[in-house]
């Protein structure tokens, strides 16, 4: 930890949290956006952070919810495209508590480690990022109350990181997940599919390495549900998604059922992307609260003089 701490470093663009326009109700937003810097990535990932009103004034701990945006997207789409606003209301209606949304930059990456080793974003995301962020931010750095959710892109992300680390992850959500069946083979170089092993390039290789993409599946991984007993999951679709993901997210509804996980799956009126998430959003948020709260009844709300830092929470 002493390492991971010397190799990190955050430099704020623009300066302290920043008030935004009052939301709807009077209660002032918190949005800022920073750059955390990897040795992982050799480099620099920027990140956007939503904190409650009071953050600046309290000496509370949070819960956090790390949401992963979809594909061509960034660090910005959740304060630019709506979720700020879903997340607001929810809070001015009294239907949601107070927690921190984290939302990083991950490019096209999938929130996996690239095929080729060159890009170990998920390696990043787990040993750096997470920590980082329990360090900088008034968070309690325990998995029953440190959640991740995502759409698109983002909803894959948050399936394969949630069932592949379910030691840092309590509760789990997507939407529209990216979720895809065998790839046919051989593999079209036009239409659909076509597009589909275009933008797997970065992460999964060109040509497309099957064998990894299965590896990271979110439909394998939920082949053995015992690696992630206890993580609460919640997952939805547009009934009438625009790239077929409602057939992918249908088939892990399955398999789940299949092996007896217990879970939550919604087919929902709609398509694809912010028209839809727009709609739909709020029923994970609340997911993540009803976790989060039934956490809080274990106490594990302390004063932030007391609390411990660190993945474990040790």
């Amino acid at each position: 930890m002493v390492l991971v701490g010397a190799l990190l470093s955050a430099s704020t663009r623009g300066g302290a949290l920043a008030q935004t326009p009052n939301s709807p109700g009077g209660s002032p937003t918190t949005i800022s956006c920073e750059s955390i810097s990897s040795a992982i990535l050799n480099g620099s990932v920027n990140y956007c952070v939503d904190v409650p009103a009071d953050y600046a004034t309290s000496a509370e701990r949070y819960p956090v919810l790390y949401f992963l945006h979809g594909l061509f997207e960034n660090q910005d789409s959740w304060g630019n495209k709506g979720g700020k606003e879903i997340l607001d209301g929810l809070r001015r209606d009294g239907r949601l508590g107070k927690f921190i949304v984290i939302i990083p930059d991950g490019g096209r990456t999938f929130w996996v480690n690239s095929s080729d080793g060159r890009e170990r974003y998920e390696d990043f995301f787990i040993q750096e990022l997470v920590p980082a962020m329990d360090r900088k931010y008034r968070t309690i750095a325990r998995r029953e109350v440190r959640g991740i959710s995502g759409t698109s892109m983002g909803g894959y992300g948050a399936l394969h990181l949630g069932m592949s680390h379910p030691d840092v992850f309590g509760s789990v959500s997507s939407h529209s997940a990216a979720l895809l069946p065998k790839f046919p083979n051989p593999l079209p170089t036009e239409g659909r599919w076509g597009f589909y092993a275009q933008v797997l390039q970065e992460p999964f290789g060109s040509p497309l390495n099957e064998a990894y993409w299965d590896r990271e599946n979110p439909l394998t991984l939920a082949e053995h549900p015992e690696h992630f007993a206890g993580l609460h999951l919640y997952f939805d679709c547009g009934d009438h998604d625009r790239y077929g993901f409602d057939e992918g997210n249908q088939l892990l509804d399955r398999i789940l059922t299949e092996k007896g996980f217990e879970h939550e799956f919604f087919l929902r009126p709609g398509s694809h992307g912010w028209s839809y998430l727009n709609q739909v959003m709020q029923y994970s948020l609340l997911f993540h609260w009803k976790w989060f709260e039934e956490a809080e009844k274990s106490a594990w709300r302390v004063p932030a003089s007391k609390a411990k830092s660190g993945i474990s929470g040790k």
